[in-house]
């Protein structure tokens, strides 16, 4: 991707990625009506007795009411109803060993969950959802829209994005792409190593900022692909934080964009590969570049 190419990237993105606080949706509201499904009857809380159905793993891409819809690594969805009976729970601690008890509240979009089902009414019910506590936390910052929320600003970032003014001009200064297996987030060292070394570049320039954009191939559909796109941006933006030391009020709101954009086609393994990643942009405000 040339530097043309990423700034009207960029510059298209940046306006939208401004989100104030409290702009994302309740989870509830993701799914358009005419994907919605409607299982009529009174969802039973006791499961005992009930036929033992299929384990399915996979992401929340969905959540209407009491049903979750999971996308398993193809795309392929499955609706699982959940009832008073189901059983939520967080892995955590030493081996993932230590579980906590959670509300269907914690079943957020973007969480990666194993559920165990019962038949019922010619679908299915929740048993057993179970997931980690990192998987959690990194659902909520997808869903808050922006890592740690800004939670650390202080007068120095109030200073900083004074002087940055108009926020839609910007210069890139560089862009640097690192890449994912198909339906997976997960990092390799070499791109960790990768992402590390673009920032500790960043850090150099005066006044720089982070535009983390995750992206997908068009394997599966549109719904898991936006999710996807989004967990592989909010991968990027913890890792850049927690390992890398750059400063989240230094961050632009991190943005999934599924298979928009591509850098190459998807009819071939290679383009597709190409297409599976997520671009860390600098950007130094027209306000202050040279400054």
């Amino acid at each position: 991707m040339n530097a043309m190419t990423s700034l009207a990237t960029g510059t298209a993105l940046i306006a939208a990625l401004a989100l104030p606080d409290g702009a994302a949706l309740a989870q509830e509201d993701d799914t358009p009506a005419d994907q919605r499904v409607s299982i009529y009857g009174e969802v039973p809380t006791d499961l005992e007795g009930l036929e033992q159905g299929p384990e399915i793993v996979g992401m929340i891409g969905a959540r209407n009411d009491n049903t979750i819809r999971v996308m398993a690594e193809d795309g392929t969805p499955t609706d699982i109803r959940v009832s008073g009976g189901t059983t939520i729970r967080e892995r955590g601690g030493f081996l993932g060993m230590g579980r906590t008890e959670k509300t269907n509240a914690a079943l957020l979009n973007g969480l990666p969950v194993k559920v165990t089902t019962v038949r019922w009414n010619g679908g299915l019910i929740a048993n057993d959802i179970s997931f980690a506590n990192d998987d959690l936390a990194m659902a909520r910052m997808i869903r808050n829209g922006t890592a740690q929320g800004f939670a650390e600003q202080t007068a120095a970032t109030d200073a900083l994005r004074s002087r940055v003014g108009d926020i839609d001009n910007y210069n890139v200064q560089s862009t640097t792409a690192v890449y994912f297996d198909t339906g997976k987030w997960q990092l390799s060292q070499a791109d960790q190593r990768k992402l590390c070394q673009a920032a500790a570049q960043a850090n150099g320039t005066d006044n720089a900022l982070l535009l983390v954009v995750g992206y997908t191939d068009s394997t599966g559909d549109q719904d898991f692909n936006q999710t996807l796109s989004e967990r592989r941006a909010g991968r990027v933006v913890n890792f850049l934080q927690q390992e890398c030391d750059w400063k989240p009020w230094r961050m632009l709101t991190p943005t999934g964009m599924a298979e928009a954009d591509p850098t190459a086609d998807n009819y071939s393994e290679a383009g597709r590969a190409q297409n599976r990643r997520v671009e860390v942009s600098v950007l130094v405000s027209k306000a202050v570049d040279g400054l």
